[in-house]
């Protein structure tokens, strides 16, 4: 095989798992904006080590973060975030609306509500989740910021539904 056919088959072999990556994705709905507000490099190296108390304390670490990307998100009516998860961990703040937010590990579908006010952890590092906003009427919208995205990269990886919820 010529190297010029090799090339081209292997560009191919590419272009179709990419194709078949974003079919099996789980795609966002009713994202009215996702507005990326600042990113940057710590000057120096940080690792950032987040400790999450609970039911089944949870210690996310990072060593040598990358980027930190902050991140305006508005969620209308009835709308989702689709199945993802982050590079790293995020820290998220409602700003106004409710957000419930549902983890793909969880075979019960158990979703829990933030409110306007309210601030959670999510641990990234292929945690699959969606968050989703119920309200029939009010627009959610979230502050988050996301640790170790790497340098210019996406805030967001897309998985696929992980069928553990039925909505």
């Amino acid at each position: 095989m010529t190297k010029k056919k090799s090339t081209i088959l292997l560009l191919a072999a590419v272009a179709s798992a990419t194709l078949a990556g974003t079919a099996l994705a789980s795609p966002p709905s009713g994202i009215l904006s996702g507005a990326i507000l600042a990113r940057a490099s710590f000057t120096q190296p940080v690792d950032v080590k987040i400790k999450v108390a609970g039911a089944g304390q949870e210690v996310i670490h990072v060593p040598n973060t990358q980027e930190t990307v902050m991140q305006h998100i508005v969620v209308a009516p009835g709308g989702n975030t689709g199945w993802h998860s982050h590079p790293g961990p995020a820290v998220a703040l409602v700003k106004s609306g409710a957000l419930t937010l549902y983890a793909g590990d969880d075979p019960t579908c158990a979703g829990q509500t933030y409110e306007a006010g309210e601030a959670f952890v999510d641990s990234g590092q292929g945690h699959t989740h969606v968050a989703r906003n119920l309200s029939a009427t009010d627009n959610l919208e979230v502050l988050v910021t996301y640790f170790d995205v790497p340098p210019g990269g996406s805030v967001r990886v897309d998985a696929e539904d992980p069928g553990t919820c039925d909505f």
